[in-house]
């Protein structure tokens, strides 16, 4: 009996070593999906991972408790749970069965799914954060006054410019390639980043009606203040899903924008996406790790702070617009 669990594993630590071995005494042999380098930083930031992936892989093969490594590319395991078929999925207890990636496939097979208890205490991002105290990108204790803001606004820009060109680029290839098959982009929000949807969709929307070209309209899902009715008939955290729901068909595109990136309405939304075949774009800040791991490609704006990662959404929303009326191919060159 395989089972199969997945992760960045890029600092070793005991809450790391508990979860493979409990998750080894549930079948015969256990199987561990290691996110390459590229999609560890398409997920936790362009400040990861601290070890490479080959180093990471040897530092897994030789634990007891695991039988193999396989490092995967993608963003979410899903195409390799797809090929291995394990008969038991694994993850922390972090992550609720609804919003473990693959569970659906596992369960389709007669497979389990588990969410295992983690160890309290330990943390990748946690050890990492202690010995580097401030991280580039990353700023803390600002006054809040008009020049820090500036001054912080640019560096953050600088930092996006030299190390999130990659990720814009990815988000907007998917963008683009569903535009050009005729395909819909829908667009959510929630709280302040409802503002965001509506501005980015209300952009895509504008610039090709005014050019008058054969792409659909862009769905946009509203803030959940504006659906009080669909709100009370269905649960708070599933309103946006039920849109999605409604609205999204294979080869769709969502858009999920969260500063945090662990809104549960925008969480459901995108796993809702993912069950109907929509490939799914995240938008959120340096916190958004959750958010990144299930998304298709994602763009983690180099900040914890809210208004800074609204103002590099909506920045890096006018590029994608830019390069679409360009289509150059180029697109790396063009951000």
């Amino acid at each position: 009996m395989m089972v199969f669990t997945n992760g960045c594993f890029d600092i070793i630590h005991p809450g790391h070593i508990d979860l493979l071995e409990r998750a080894n005494a549930l079948g015969d042999r256990l199987v561990v999906g290691l996110n390459s380098d590229r999609s560890v930083r398409s997920i936790k930031g362009p400040d990861r991972p601290i070890q490479c992936q080959e180093d990471r892989a040897a530092v897994l093969s030789g634990l007891r408790s695991v039988d193999e490594v396989i490092i995967f590319d993608e963003a979410t395991p899903e195409n390799l749970i797809r090929r291995i078929r394990p008969d038991v999925l694994v993850k922390g207890g972090d992550w609720p069965v609804s919003e473990i990636v693959g569970a659906d496939l596992v369960q389709s097979w007669g497979g389990k799914v588990v969410s295992l208890p983690l160890l309290p205490g330990y943390s990748s991002s946690a050890i990492i954060d202690k010995i580097t105290e401030v991280r580039p990108g990353h700023h803390r204790g600002s006054s809040g006054e008009g020049y820090d803001s500036l001054k912080e606004h640019i560096s953050v820009m600088d930092v996006l410019h030299d190390a999130c060109r990659d990720s814009i680029a990815e988000c907007y290839r998917i963008i683009s390639d569903t535009l050009m098959k005729g395909q819909k982009v829908l667009v959510c929000g929630n709280g302040g980043s409802a503002a965001d949807a509506q501005h980015i969709a209300a952009e895509l929307v504008g610039r090709f009606e005014r050019e008058r070209r054969a792409y659909p309209a862009i769905a946009l899902t509203t803030d959940t203040s504006a659906l009080t009715a669909l709100a009370n008939d269905y649960d708070f955290e599933r309103v946006f899903a039920r849109q999605v729901e409604a609205l999204a068909a294979a080869g769709d595109c969502l858009i999920a924008i969260s500063t945090s990136g662990n809104s549960p309405n925008i969480i459901a939304a995108v796993m809702e996406a993912r069950r109907k075949g929509a490939r799914v774009i995240g938008m959120t800040g340096s916190g958004g790790k959750k958010l990144a791991s299930l998304c298709d490609a994602c763009l983690m704006v180099p900040s914890p702070r809210t208004a800074r990662i609204q103002e590099a959404h909506i920045t890096v929303a006018h590029i994608w617009c830019e390069m679409l009326d360009s289509a150059d191919a180029d697109v790396t060159a063009r951000i």
